[in-house]
C-alpha cells in the first residue's frame, strides 16, 4: 500500500519524502505544480491541492496511510477537516498529524486553535493517529539570520520562560518513522501523542549568547515586545497572518515552549541518536557567513 504525503515541497515534507523513500516505503506526494517539485526516484506524484475535492479522491486511491501538514492560510481548517472527511470517505485508517505543542492551551492563536480542532476529529471520526506537536522550528531562524550577522540583534521575541526549538529534519525523521509503524502495524494502534522538541530550552537571552560565541563578537537580545516583530512581519505577508505571529510570539514570551519531563530523551531514543541542537545550527550559519 502507499503513503500519501501532503505538504510534500516545504521543509518538514520534503524531509519526510525522503526518510520514507529511505526506508523502502511506497510513497505518493500530492503538489499544486508538479513540474517544480523534485522527489527522488520512486515517488508517485499526484497534482492537486486540499480543497480540489476531485484530485484529492484521486490522490487516496490505493492509500493506506496519511502523512497531514497543513499550511498557515486562511483556510487551513477547512483544509484540515476535508482531507480528513475524504480520508475517511477512501477508507484509510492511519495518519500522522503534524499539529503544535501546546494546541490545547494556546487557543487564541488561530493556527493552534485549528490543530487542537483536528486533533479532536482525529479521535471522534476514530482514526489511528500519531500526533506529532513540535516547537518553534530552528529552521524559521534562517529567515533572521541576515539581522543577526549585520546588525548584531537577535530579533525574535522569545521571551524569558525558554523554548525547546525543534530540526525540522529531526521531526521528519520521526514522522517517517511513525508513519511506518503505522503502515505496518497488523491491526488499528490507538491514538498517540508525540512532542517534538530540541535538546535545549532557551531564552532570548540564551539564545543571544550562544550567537555571540559561534561568531565571536556581541550580540543582544531584542527584546520581549512583539510590537515590531509584528510591523516587520506585515512587510512581506498579510497583515492577517503577522498578526496572528504576533498573538504567537506573545504566548512565547507569557508561557513559553517548555518540553515536559523526558520529551527529548524519548525522541534520543526513538531515533537512535543525538538531537539536533540550536548551537549546532548556529555554528553552521556562522561557519558559512
Amino acid at each position: 500500500m502507499t503513503i500519501l504525503v501532503t505538504g510534500a515541497t516545504g521543509r518538514v515534507g520534503s524531509h519526510v519524502v525522503n526518510q520514507l523513500v529511505r526506508r523502502g516505503a511506497k510513497v505518493r506526494v500530492l503538489t499544486r505544480d508538479p513540474a517544480k517539485a523534485q522527489f527522488p526516484a520512486g515517488v508517485e506524484v499526484a497534482q492537486g491541492e486540499l480543497l480540489d475535492i476531485d484530485a484529492l479522491r484521486k490522490a487516496f486511491d490505493g492509500v493506506s496511510t496519511l502523512f497531514l501538514l497543513n499550511a498557515v492560510t486562511g483556510d487551513e481548517f477547512s483544509q484540515a477537516i476535508i482531507t480528513l472527511n475524504v480520508a475517511r470517505e477512501a477508507g484509510v485508517e492511519r495518519v500522522v498529524y503534524l499539529s503544535v505543542i501546546h494546541a490545547d492551551r494556546f487557543v487564541n492563536v488561530p493556527h493552534f486553535a485549528v490543530k487542537s480542532g483536528a486533533e479532536r476529529m482525529l479521535g471522534q471520526m476514530g482514526f489511528s493517529a500519531t500526533i506529532l506537536r513540535p516547537t518553534y522550528f530552528i529552521d524559521n531562524e534562517v529567515m533572521i539570520k541576515d539581522v543577526i550577522l549585520n546588525h548584531g540583534v537577535y530579533p525574535m521575541p522569545i521571551g524569558g520562560k525558554g523554548i525547546a526549538m525543534v530540526d525540522a529534519r529531526d521531526i521528519a525523521e520521526v514522522a517517517a518513522i511513525e508513519l511506518i509503524r503505522r503502515e505496518q502495524a497488523p491491526g488499528k494502534l490507538p491514538i498517540e501523542i508525540i512532542n517534538l522538541v530540541g535538546p535545549d530550552t532557551l531564552t532570548g537571552s540564551d539564545v543571544a549568547a550562544i550567537w555571540s560565541e559561534v561568531l565571536g563578537r556581541p550580540v543582544v537580545y531584542g527584546g520581549d515586545d512583539p510590537t515590531g516583530f509584528e510591523q516587520n512581519m506585515a512587510t512581506f505577508m498579510p497583515k492577517w497572518m503577522a498578526y496572528e505571529m504576533r498573538l504567537m510570539a506573545e504566548r512565547y514570551v507569557s508561557d513559553g515552549m517548555i518540553p515536559e519531563a523526558g520529551d527529548a530523551e524519548r525522541l534520543s531514543v526513538l531515533l537512535g541518536r543525538p538531537l539536533h541542537s540550536y548551537r549546532d545550527f548556529a555554528s553552521n550559519i556562522a561557519a558559512s557567513a
